[in-house]
């Protein structure tokens, strides 16, 4: 394979990632238009909380197809009753005020770090709840930080955003999340803030709004298996993280077309290939 080096060409660099030389200066604007459609079907959920696709469309005026094609690259679905999930404790310790969707009017995230979205999930074990919270960076779909926890307290979704931290070097400009008591926890929102960090929460009643999460805990579920094939709990943890990693690194992501980590380092390759050529430009002034 053709090493990458940064006085390679552009005609080089463009072959290496299969695209054409001018997309390596080409600002796609889909995803922009596709957010700010995201932005107005979450305004009709909220609104008709049991809206299809084709009702949201009439409501919109637009394409059904292409309202479609929106809620399932972000993870966007109608409410439905569904099965109990495990009772909810409270967290001990005193609880913030919710704060605003902010995603409904930042702009869409042109690089990663930006937004991180954050839920968790619980897997049935031999009869015990196992929890799952993670990270995800939405800019590039990756699963940036993870914790597992045998309790859904306000240490789970803690460590996990520690836990991105750390495997980022950074934190985000915001972090996006439903307003469970665990993310409104005092404790919590303190850390975050702390490290200054915009909190943006989900509307109540409104799942929709952190679909993402939602949507890779679907796909997650699937590609894990069967919790109780597993003997023992180290070893069923351990694959939650080798699903993980395989999402992150191998698993092609619908909206991307690529994994994530092939989509990151992508986009660091043009960044670092159009940096390159700017000071190039400024040289010859």
């Amino acid at each position: 394979m053709e090493p990458i080096n940064d006085a390679m060409t552009k005609t080089a660099l463009a072959r290496k990632l299969g695209v054409s030389r001018a997309s390596l200066y080409y600002e796609p604007k889909l995803p922009r238009k596709d957010w700010i459609l995201k932005q107005q079907i979450e305004e009709v959920l909220h609104r008709h909380a049991s809206y299809g696709h084709k009702r949201i469309a009439r409501e919109l005026h637009m394409n059904k197809k292409r309202v479609l094609r929106v809620m399932k690259k972000f993870g966007i679905k109608p409410y439905r009753r569904r099965p109990k999930k495990p009772g909810k404790k409270r967290d001990e310790g005193k609880e913030v005020a919710p704060y605003q969707n902010l995603l409904l009017t930042v702009p869409f995230p042109d690089k990663p770090h930006l937004i991180w979205v954050k839920d968790f999930t619980y897997l049935l074990f031999h009869g015990r709840f196992v929890y799952l919270a993670t990270v995800m960076d939405l800019f590039t779909r990756m699963a940036v930080g993870r914790h597992v926890l045998t309790a859904h307290t306000v240490t789970l979704v803690k460590e996990a955003f520690l836990s991105a931290v750390e495997a980022a070097g950074r934190v985000p400009a915001y972090c996006h999340s439903d307003q469970g008591s665990e993310y409104t926890a005092e404790e919590y929102v303190s850390l975050v803030e702390a490290m200054q960090v915009l909190i943006s929460m989900s509307r109540k009643g409104c799942p929709w709004e952190n679909g993402y999460q939602e949507s890779f805990y679907s796909q997650f579920k699937l590609d894990l298996g069967d919790p109780n094939r597993f003997e023992t709990l180290g070893e069923f943890i351990g694959t939650i993280a080798h699903t993980i990693n395989v999402y992150n690194h191998a698993r092609i992501h619908t909206a991307l077309k690529m994994p994530p980590m092939a989509f990151a380092r992508q986009y660091e390759l043009q960044r670092s290939s159009l940096s390159g050529d700017n000071v190039s430009k400024e040289m010859g002034a």
